[in-house]
């Protein structure tokens, strides 16, 4: 994989951060944009901006065609059986609320349980909190062990309580871990649960194929994959998308209205209330293009080559002071991360790197469960993606070595 070109595809890589080259290592919070992604958004507003399925000038219907034809994109990279089966919403967060307030609706009462896991993000915790306030669900979290793997006999356990719902990530935002998501919605199913997967930190690095996950819904945000701010997807079994009453009401996803009755669209256009994020849409789509243009097996090749020269580093530069969370090796994690470094708190950290240009996450990465379990106020999180390079691994080792000589205790005497 030729990085160099990759690199000159992504404009803000060349820029400085405090008169330094920058280093962008948070690409678990947010991936950078290439050109052909800029490019594909800033032509549908220059050239073919309108309302999509409201107008029949030719304007509207170019528009509302080039939505389609991205919904078609991104169903393709999901594997899903047809385009109908992806709503598009504002990323992973809106997508879980959606399937958890319209499950809460539809199938759930109280009394009900949902199981997940405490290394979720919060955006997979908290809308099923919502539903334990204000429907009475009781919520069961899978426990994790040392290396940051689930718990599998507690998950088994679990399941034995017949829950309702089983949801949980695909690769944690934090400790890189990669969940046996197959194995995990068989047992879920094979207990009656409908099962909901957060793919926001899978979709960026690996093909994500619904029909092979075997999930009930997926979930990912498009700018951490490469694509803009404020467009996502939620892919649902037909069925289940038909059945579940809509998450959101308004414009478009209205067959008609009177005022003692609604009669509702078909889906997706139920679940896409008021007007959508069509350059959004249109963008996700190109990105997808440029990330299988690339090829999934030589970006995963590559982050590999990158997570062990990161975790080579760790233990020849910073032995007994830095220690990274999650599963020791790199076969067994996607390309985060997170650690702690002795001495130093995880925002001074970050705030020192950053005056050296590099660009890393510190703080309980909306992952506060998570943080009580590992007994850590928070984490630094190093992020690296496609674009990054093993001399910019070597900057930020260079960088924490002199944040941990400018925070070194003077050795106990003996």
């Amino acid at each position: 994989m030729d990085v160099d070109r990759i690199r000159a595809d992504f404009p803000i890589l060349a820029r400085t951060a405090h008169g330094k080259p920058l280093v962008y290592l948070d690409s678990a919070a947010t991936s950078q944009k290439p050109n052909s992604v800029l490019a594909a958004e800033a032509a549908y507003y220059a050239e073919t901006n309108a309302n999509v399925r409201r107008g029949v000038y030719a304007l509207s219907v170019a528009a509302t065609d080039a939505y389609e034809a991205a919904r078609v994109r991104v169903a393709r990279f999901l594997h899903a059986a047809e385009p109908d089966e992806v709503v598009f919403v504002r990323g992973t967060t809106e997508a879980i609320n959606l399937a958890a307030t319209s499950l809460g609706r539809g199938r759930l009462r109280a009394g009900d349980r949902v199981v997940s896991t405490v290394m979720e993000h919060h955006s997979n915790i908290v809308p099923w909190h919502l539903l334990r306030t204000y429907q009475g669900i009781q919520l069961d979290f899978v426990g994790i062990d040392d290396e940051g793997r689930l718990k599998m006999d507690e998950f088994d356990r679990l399941l034995a309580a017949r829950p309702k719902v089983v949801t949980f990530t695909h690769v944690s935002n934090v400790l890189g871990t990669v969940n046996p998501v197959r194995e995990m919605a068989e047992k879920a199913h094979d207990a009656g649960a409908v099962v909901v997967v957060d793919a926001a930190q899978s979709a960026p690095h690996r093909p994500v194929d619904v029909q092979s996950i075997g999930a009930d819904f997926v979930a990912f945000s498009g700018h951490k994959t490469l694509g803009p701010m404020g467009i996502g997807a939620l892919w649902g079994r037909r069925e289940l998308l038909e059945e579940l009453p809509p998450y959101m009401g308004g414009g478009e996803m209205i067959r008609d209205v009177h005022l003692d009755r609604v009669n509702y669209c078909e889906v997706p256009a139920k679940f896409e209330a008021g007007t959508p994020n069509v350059g959004g849409a249109i963008a996700l789509a190109a990105a997808l293009d440029y990330l299988e243009g690339v090829g999934w097996s030589e970006i995963a090749a590559h982050e590999r080559r990158l997570q062990e020269h990161a975790l080579r580093l760790a233990a020849e530069r910073l032995p007994g002071r830095l220690s990274v969370v999650g599963p020791p090796t790199a076969g067994d994690r996607e390309a985060v991360l997170a650690f702690t470094l002795a001495g130093a708190h995880p925002h001074d950290i970050a705030s020192l790197l950053d005056a050296d240009g590099i660009c890393v996450r510190a703080g309980h990465h909306c992952a506060q469960p998570l943080m009580e379990r590992l007994g850590v106020p928070a984490l630094t999180r190093a992020s690296p993606y496609l674009y990054n390079t093993t001399a910019e691994i070597d900057r930020l080792f260079d960088g924490l070595e002199r944040v941990a000589a400018l925070f070194g205790r003077p050795a106990r005497a003996s």
